[in-house]
């Protein structure tokens, strides 16, 4: 209203502009009423709704000049009515009465007779120097010298307090915050009505009959559910589908056929895809609707408030309909038999843009990529949808296969998983028994719009399946299966090395299968065939992912980090050569890891630091969350504690929420630090919080760091037992061919542990036998192992306890020395003795 104010002291004539329901008559009542002092002859209004015939608008609008009922505030002249009502031309009468003064006039519900009500501003405005006009329309008036102010739906907080408000009215005692659900459903309501006032009231008088829950419930079928109007408003207000059909019916054909069609995108679209999807070769209502013709008609229907138009990210404008209008011509689409037509048309659109952006996903124009498969991302889930629900297998896997690095780039891994299953479901498993060699292919599945000939249907087929390998849960006991070993081997024997699909993206993801099967040797020769093929076979891009793969595999193995730090370094010149910041920071922290292994800790931060720079650039949460997990990391190597903590807690506070993978690691770390400070209760929490994201799922690798560092907790209170129980459950998930592959140090962590435990137990028997645990670790640690904090304090407190109980150094030397001899299945049957004859509690 205080804008309105000013509006009118700046403008002769302002027109209200928003859609059917959003309040503009009881504003414009509102906003004259207050400001009805800067108009001495007074404040008059003219309905203009009942009309039905432009040529009497003038005629109209004296009528209401003339009735003193219609006054919204008393005139500051005694007789201002129109006294000749016999005169033969209305509007000569009324440009006689309204010249001389200075008055405000509302012309209410303009948009049916918009050029009648248009002429008729023009000429009072051009003959009546003190005349304000304060016009409410569905589109503008279109007279010289307009100034139109939108009515926008009520902001959140608004909309709810209308909610609230009409709603004790209905039900004496509602609360939209009463509790958590209400307040919850309350919200719903709101949004799905677009914030429109008339649509929130309608709903508020439902809550007679309905709890809030029912209604946001019901929303899909609102045109029934919101049908309890005022009765003393005018019929095309009293029901929702009354606002809608009144906007509706003053359209012509091919505006229409354009807001019906325009239904079927999801989160707006872009002119131009408005243009290739609202464009049918068939009449519509026996108007043919040409592309260059929908840009003109888009444009009148944001005139008529009934599409919203806005600025993108991009400074496009985009284009969308408030739920309520897409419900309406959604229904209207169906009526007019052309949904099959138009969402083919979508769909089609939509698969050339993932299948053209997919690409550029990776280099130069990465980041402008992300940001338009994002800005698009509602339209190709619902481009998937039409295509699964078609059965159209070509298409689906076009988009699945265009959109797979997206998703993995932005950590969308359960749409990755989702997609690829109900995609794959539409055709035979690629990887069925008994398996079926790939033939070599130089040509992608996307490199040319659907449909695909026969093999390259098939190798898209395997590319689904392989994202759904890549984006499962590895649980150890799935792949453990007869069942799952077989899958992994017909995967595994499906490609050969050096292949050039397995080069680049879905195939690169065979190496999952070999991976889970634990075949260590095979992996690297895998992968060092894959960096020679990508030489020849493969772009720069891939030849950088190949050797950053390859980096990481090779930093687990501390006699090879000078291979994975020279591996690292290719790959970063090739990705910052081509501008690829998700590149670049994978390099960096294959570098960083290296030079963890390598105890260069140092120079690792610098790497972790540099590549948390660059995925922020592309705003990939989950890679930055972890990158600086892996920093605090090493910062726990230096014992700069506090630092490492403040990081740790921020990543995992923001990961709960996000869900983001770095979660499970930084709760690692976090523990680690909290142990090394003491702070066990606090450390334990972390870990049994880490232990619950995988309870159903016993994930390799995680589940065994899991149990080792509550056996490490447990020793630190003393609990000595526990620890056994937890470090030989560590010790068997630890010895799986995956763990070995990642992680060859930690069999010997967990049995440091046990050494521990056994040293806190009584018996000098108890303490011989940590001594020849604490020698048998040390030969299970890799070459050129650099061991970390957390390693060296339990190694030189388990020692101070065995040489304690022993209090004797040459009996020590002699058990460590013996220690030495033993195999890791006696050690593991050593330590199982001790916990079978555990006293009972």
């Amino acid at each position: 209203m205080a804008t309105l104010r000013e509006d009118l002291g700046r403008a002769r004539l302002v027109t209200l502009l928003g859609p059917g329901g959003a309040g503009k008559t009881r504003l414009s009542q509102e906003a004259a009423e207050a400001a009805a002092e800067a108009w001495p002859d007074g404040v008059w209004l003219a309905e203009l709704a009942p009309v039905d015939d432009p040529d009497i608008v003038p005629e109209a609008v004296l009528t209401a000049l003339g009735a003193r009922e219609t006054v919204l505030r008393g005139a500051g002249a005694e007789e201002l009515r129109a006294t000749d009502r016999t005169a033969a031309d209305p509007l000569v009468r009324l440009t006689e009465h309204c010249a001389p003064r200075r008055m405000l006039l509302l012309l209410d519900n303009c948009e049916h007779v918009v050029g009648a009500a248009a002429a008729l501003t023009d000429h009072l405005l051009t003959r009546c120097p003190q005349l304000t006009v304060l016009a409410t329309s569905r589109e503008p008036l279109g007279v010289p010298g307009e100034f139109v102010r939108p009515v926008e739906p009520l902001p959140d907080p608004m909309a709810l307090r209308l909610l609230a408000e009409r709603g004790a009215a209905a039900r004496p005692g509602f609360r939209t915050d009463a509790d958590e659900a209400t307040a919850a459903a309350c919200a719903e309501i709101c949004r799905r009505l677009d914030g429109l006032p008339l649509a929130i009231e309608l709903a508020a008088a439902r809550l007679r009959m309905l709890t809030p829950r029912q209604i946001a419930d019901r929303l899909d079928d609102r045109f029934r559910l919101l049908t309890s109007g005022s009765r003393t408003v005018l019929p095309r207000q009293q029901t929702l589908r009354a606002v809608v059909d009144w906007s509706w019916d003053l359209l012509d054909a091919a505006e229409r056929a354009v807001l019906r069609r325009l239904s079927v995108f999801a989160g707006g679209c872009s002119l131009a895809a408005a243009e290739e999807v609202c464009a049918l070769p068939a009449p519509a209502d026996g108007v043919t609707v040409d592309a260059l013709d929908v840009a003109p008609l888009l444009g009148s229907l944001v005139d008529k408030s009934l599409v919203v138009a806005a600025p993108g990210d991009d400074e496009e404008m985009r284009y969308r309909l408030l739920e309520t209008v897409g419900e309406y011509a959604a229904a209207r689409l169906d009526e007019a038999a052309e949904r099959e037509a138009v969402e083919r048309r979508h769909l089609t659109h939509y698969r050339e843009l993932a299948r053209i952006t997919g690409p550029k996903v990776r280099g130069s124009g990465q980041r402008e990529a992300i940001a338009g498969l994002q800005r698009e991302y509602e339209n190709l889930r619902t481009a998937l949808r039409h295509a699964v629900a078609a059965r159209d297998e070509h298409e689906a896997l076009c988009i699945v296969l265009s959109m797979a690095w997206y998703w993995m780039l932005r950590d969308l891994r359960s749409d990755a998983g989702q997609w690829s299953a109900s995609v794959s479901a539409l055709g035979p498993d690629p990887f069925a028994p008994p398996g079926v060699r790939a033939p070599v292919l130089l040509e992608h599945p996307t490199d040319r719009p659907p449909p695909m000939d026969d093999e390259q249907l098939a190798e898209a087929r395997r590319g689904a399946a392989l994202l759904q390998l890549a984006g499962a849960d590895h649980a150890i006991s799935v792949w453990s299966t007869p069942e799952g070993k077989a899958r992994l081997k017909i995967i595994a024997d499906t490609y050969r090395p050096g292949m050039p699909q397995t080069c680049r993206l879905p195939g690169t993801l065979w190496l999952f299968a070999i991976m889970l099967a634990g075949e260590e040797d095979r992996l690297h020769m895998v992968l060092d065939e894959t960096v020679r093929a990508s030489r020849v076979h493969g772009g720069e891009w891939e030849l950088g992912s190949a050797l950053h793969t390859r980096a990481n595999l090779l930093a687990n193995s501390p006699e090879r980090v000078a291979d994975a730090r020279a591996d690292a370094d290719e790959s970063l010149e090739i990705y910052t050569r081509l501008g690829d910041d998700w590149g670049a920071a994978e390099a960096l922290s294959a570098r960083g890891e290296a030079n963890e292994r390598g105890g260069d800790f140092t120079a690792a931060l610098d790497d972790y630091r540099e590549a948390v720079g660059y995925a922020r650039k592309i705003g990939a949460q989950s890679q930055v969350a972890l990158l600086r997990a892996r920093y605090a990391g090493a910062l726990i190597e230096l014992e700069r504690l506090p630092e490492a903590e403040a990081i740790l807690r921020d990543v995992t506070e923001n990961g709960r929420a996000s869900g983001h993978e770095a979660t499970p690691m930084a709760r690692m770390h976090l523990g680690f630090v909290l142990g090394l400070q003491g702070r066990v209760d606090e450390a334990r929490r972390q870990a049994h919080l880490v232990r619950e994201d995988f309870r159903s799922r016993d994930v390799a690798i995680f589940g065994g760091f899991v149990y080792g560092v509550l056996a490490w907790l447990d020793n630190l209170d003393g609990d000595h037992f526990a620890a056994l129980d937890n470090a030989l459950i560590a010790l068997e998930s630890a010895r799986e061919p995956l763990s070995m592959m990642v992680a060859p140090q930690m069999p010997s962590a967990h049995l440091t542990a046990i050494a521990r435990a056994l040293a806190g137990l009584d018996g000098a028997h108890a303490a011989r036998d940590a001594a020849r645990l604490l020698g048998f670790q040390e030969t299970l640690l890799p070459k050129g192992h650099v061991p970390s904090v957390m390693e060296r304090r339990n190694s030189v407190l388990t020692e101070q306890a065995a040489r304690a109980r022993l209090d004797d150094d040459a009996a020590y030397t002699a058990a460590y020395e013996q220690g030495g001899g033993l195999t890791l299945d006696e050690a593991t049957a050593l330590a199982e003795t001790y916990r079978r004859a555990r006293p009972p509690a």
